[in-house]
């Protein structure tokens, strides 16, 4: 069965690290999501920065979305505006949920979607909260217990907060 681990920073950094991490540890740039405030500014954002599809970025675009390397090797990474909540930046299988049915939800844009990984309606409502406060969520999406356990391991030697796991819903 397919879970998710996730977690949140409260730094870019400590985001950071941890992705380069999990890069080390052998997960792919499918398996890990990430979800953050885009800070970049309002004005910015007026140019249609914003993407529905998982296309991997350019060297320039990543760096345009003001993440690092760790960050910039996630598969399909791109900034995107949710009517209500505001600009993100997200990359991995969470793109793909906040592009899709999920941001239309009556549950809302980010708690939508993370309902729908898998995440119970508590949990995302809490991650939202957090995501809103300038927290970065980060998931690994995985079906094998050990790869699952590593994640959790990686969370929490760089001083994670809130993790957690939740199954995924099947296609």
């Amino acid at each position: 069965m397919k879970a998710s681990v996730y977690c949140t920073t409260k730094t870019l950094e400590q985001a950071e690290s941890i992705v380069s991490e999990l890069k080390r540890a052998g997960f792919t740039s499918n398996d890990v999501s990430a979800l953050l405030p885009d800070k970049r500014g309002t004005k910015d954002f007026a140019h249609e920065h914003h993407t529905k599809a998982p296309e991997g970025a350019t060297a320039g675009g990543i760096a345009g979305l003001g993440v690092g390397a760790g960050l910039g090797w996630l598969a399909g990474i791109g900034a995107l505006a949710i009517p209500g909540v505001g600009p993100f930046i997200a990359a991995g299988p969470i793109m793909a949920a906040l592009g899709g049915a999920a941001v239309g939800t009556a549950t809302g844009g980010v708690v939508g979607a993370l309902v729908g990984m898998g995440i119970p309606e508590f949990e995302a409502k809490r991650y939202d909260a957090k995501i809103k406060e300038g927290n970065i969520l980060i998931s690994v999406h995985t079906d094998d217990g050990d790869q699952r356990k590593a994640a959790k391991e990686v969370f929490e030697r760089h001083n994670a907060e809130n993790i957690s796991t939740g199954s995924e819903a099947s296609p």
